[in-house]
């Protein structure tokens, strides 16, 4: 537990899954991706995770997805394998990644459109009741209140709760009032949201950047660590158009916008399942183009 708390406390590093020419999964290239991004010093490896495109995988993809990881990183940096849907489903999938020997579960906030707020707090507490791992809460809607996100907060299966809501306020007042615990409040929402987050007492960012820049990633946190916010935001000004990009079309361009990258870079990944945008539109694809070309070489992870 004291390694995965100084894990995330870092950077939450989300990889890609990657296909092959027939739309299955290249569970050789995706190890490879876990690799080089584990070899560069990310802390965290999170595999399944939003851009791993969990929701477009059956459970048994998610769960050759994790083991792909775990061979991937190679005991070079934590991995804690996603899990989610139903509550049999993320139970299930929660023990085939503890034999796969991942080191803890990151729960997906639950989509149920009929769950009540207390509800997904007990979804929560149910699987850190169930896991023989140490569960992550993934939190990504304000429905829940700061009582519930409390008790999430108590259970002793859980270490820290990534929050992806982006009222900074609610975060400080969730911050404050479990600050007799010793929960780690997480950046869900990457470099873009981590300065502010920081400043109200989170540790840590998530990360998609990590799959084609790490070492941009790396210079954030060192520079949020060391409390330079200046540096911080001079590091975010340069991923700003990459981090835009991924928003378009209500966030459907997220994980796109990081395969194009890969791809310009020269690892083939495929395109995106849908419902996600499969590829850019020729004109953004440029802007990445020119931007990923404005990076200096060594910030960058060369896939040819």
């Amino acid at each position: 537990m004291t390694n995965l708390t100084a894990s995330l406390a870092g950077i939450s590093g989300v990889h890609v899954t990657a296909y092959g020419v027939d739309g299955e999964i290249d569970l050789a290239m995706t190890a490879s991706i876990v690799s080089k991004i584990a070899q560069a010093g990310i802390h965290n490896i999170v595999s399944a995770g939003n851009t791993g495109e969990f929701f477009s995988l059956t459970d048994d993809e998610v769960a050759r997805v994790h083991e792909a990881a775990i061979e991937g990183a190679a005991g070079h940096a934590v991995v804690t394998a996603s899990v989610g849907r139903s509550l049999r489903e993320a139970i299930h999938t929660a023990k085939r990644a503890r034999t796969a020997g991942a080191d803890a579960i990151m729960v997906h906030h639950p989509r149920d459109p009929f769950a009540a707020p207390q509800s997904q707090a007990d979804y929560f507490i149910e699987l850190a009741e169930a896991s023989e791992l140490p569960v992550v809460a993934y939190v990504r809607s304000d429905t829940m209140g700061i009582a519930d996100l409390r008790r999430v907060a108590e259970h002793p299966n859980i270490p820290g709760i990534k929050y992806a809501g982006h009222n900074v306020n609610r975060l400080s007042a969730c911050i404050r009032e479990t600050t007799d615990l010793d929960t780690i409040w997480i950046c869900g929402l990457a470099e873009g949201w981590a300065a502010p987050f920081y400043a109200v007492g989170a540790r840590g960012f998530t990360s998609g950047l990590v799959n084609v820049a790490p070492a941009l990633s790396l210079a954030t946190w060192n520079a949020l660590e060391a409390g330079d916010y200046a540096k911080a935001r001079e590091i975010v000004d340069q991923i700003g158009t990459f981090e835009e990009l991924r928003t378009r079309y209500e966030n459907g361009t997220n994980v796109t916008v990081v395969k194009e990258a890969m791809m310009i870079m020269g690892a083939d990944v495929g395109p995106v399942r849908l419902p996600g945008l499969p590829r850019l539109e020729e004109k953004d694809r440029l802007t990445l183009e020119t931007l990923i070309a404005s990076w200096p070489g060594d910030m960058l992870v060369h896939y040819r």
